[in-house]
């Protein structure tokens, strides 16, 4: 069994004292490549530093929409360069509207996603999305962008309505399943609406070191890349399919999505 773990945030501090046993974890539990997720300039040039080192990661670069108020042209031509210089560099994001906390002002969030989703169609690369309670200008912003673009991408942590779902399908975006979809009540509606995304659209990913599923999360305060096999067995689960024939399908999904070959 193979398994991508299609969003991750390792340069995170957490990770920092074991960093060798979390990825020796993840190949004893089958996973055999991570993308490594860019949310600031900053630590999108670590990304790039920690993909070119470890073969099997592969990053994005990008600005988060929590950090739009640091963002500049400046800092989106310098992701543009690493995206050029770096084959590791397989995406953009994440990126998108995030209404829930308002770290940064709507009006900024809105610009800067907009100018994140021109990058990345000038590149060439999919792109990472991240919507919490935007209340339809999300999707209102990605559908004028399309018009006008080659759209392709992913929905991260996919956590909302299923006319939403609907909607991203429709676009032809793929789906990010995370470890809720293994608790309990909280992710009672998403068991749910996974049995409806298509074979060829849907990932699974951690979002590691947030998200532990279950029954980790019962251990284990932060999650890793090796319980992104828990989310794969539920998925198989709820959809009633074999998780061999699932992870496959899943492995294939995250290669195409994010242009990975060889």
């Amino acid at each position: 069994m193979k398994l991508f773990d299609s969003h991750a945030h390792l340069d995170d501090s957490s990770y920092h004292k074991d960093f060798d046993t979390v990825l020796a974890r993840a190949r004893d539990a089958g996973v055999e490549a991570v993308m490594l997720v860019g949310i600031t300039a900053k630590n999108s040039e670590t990304l790039v530093r920690m993909a070119t080192n470890q073969p099997m990661f592969y990053c994005s670069v990008g600005i988060h929409p929590h950090d739009a108020s640091q963002a500049s042209e400046e800092a989106v031509n310098r992701l543009k360069s690493l995206a050029r210089e770096n084959e590791v560099v397989k995406a953009w994001g994440e990126t998108g509207l995030d209404f829930a906390r308002m770290h940064s002002p709507r009006p900024v969030q809105e610009q800067w996603f907009e100018r994140q989703m021109e990058a990345a169609a000038e590149l060439g690369l999919p792109l990472i999305f991240h919507e919490r309670d935007s209340g339809g200008r999300f999707l209102d912003m990605v559908k004028s962008h399309s018009r006008n673009n080659d759209l392709r991408g992913v929905v991260h942590c996919f956590s909302g309505s299923t006319d939403e779902l609907k909607a991203y399908l429709d676009l032809g975006l793929y789906i990010g399943v995370t470890g809720i979809l293994t608790i309990k009540s909280r992710g009672e509606e998403l068991r749910k609406q996974a049995v409806s995304i298509p074979d060829d659209r849907i990932l699974i990913e951690t979002d590691a070191p947030y998200l532990t599923p279950s029954p980790e999360r019962n251990k284990h305060r932060r999650n890793e890349p090796a319980f992104v096999r828990s989310t794969l067995m539920k998925l198989a689960e709820v959809r009633g399919d074999d998780p061999e024939r699932l992870a496959n399908v899943i492995w294939n999904n995250t290669r195409t999505i994010y242009g990975i070959r060889g």
